[in-house]
């Protein structure tokens, strides 16, 4: 018997929407002009990260691992949602309060360190707090949370499902 709702299909469909929205990022970037900041890229690492997880995960088919699978999943979309508040926290900001611009990701892969690299972009930087696009009222930090938690929910229910075989 085909199961509709199994924990595959799920997997597959979590694993099409990343990969979808990773889409939508590039056209906004390369076609509507918009610069991702630091944080947006590694929202976008993340999205990359859940979308091969959940692909493998389809495709390896093997009902025992989708509990594993589905447990990384949630923890790669707590990570991303962690990433898109903070990302929010800083839109929220008075100008005043926003740190400091740096200079192109490129430049600073050749001068500064990778932790001072990785530091800068977690944190945030003054681009960060541009709110260049929305959508019903949701800029695109906004809409990132509520696919990472999409994200998240899909899989513990994955995960819950299978403690129940």
């Amino acid at each position: 018997m085909l199961h509709l709702f199994s924990s595959r299909r799920f997997h597959g469909v979590v694993g099409f929407a990343a990969f979808i929205l990773l889409a939508v990022a590039f056209y906004m970037e390369y076609e509507m002009g918009l610069e991702p900041c630091p944080l947006c890229m590694l929202q976008r690492i993340v999205f990359l990260v859940i979308g091969i997880v959940s692909l493998v995960s389809a495709w390896h088919n093997s009902p025992k691992a989708f509990s594993r699978y589905a447990i990384g999943i949630v923890i790669f979309s707590l990570l991303g949602a962690a990433l898109s508040l903070r990302h929010l926290y800083l839109q929220n900001l008075p100008e005043e309060q926003l740190p400091a611009c740096l200079p192109g990701l490129s430049y600073m892969v050749e001068v500064f360190p990778w932790q001072e690299i990785m530091s800068a972009m977690i944190m945030g930087t003054g681009e960060c707090g541009d709110v260049v696009w929305t959508f019903l009222g949701l800029s695109i930090p906004g809409w990132t949370l509520v696919a990472f938690m999409g994200m998240a929910i899909v899989n513990v229910i994955i995960v819950i499902k299978a403690k129940q075989i």
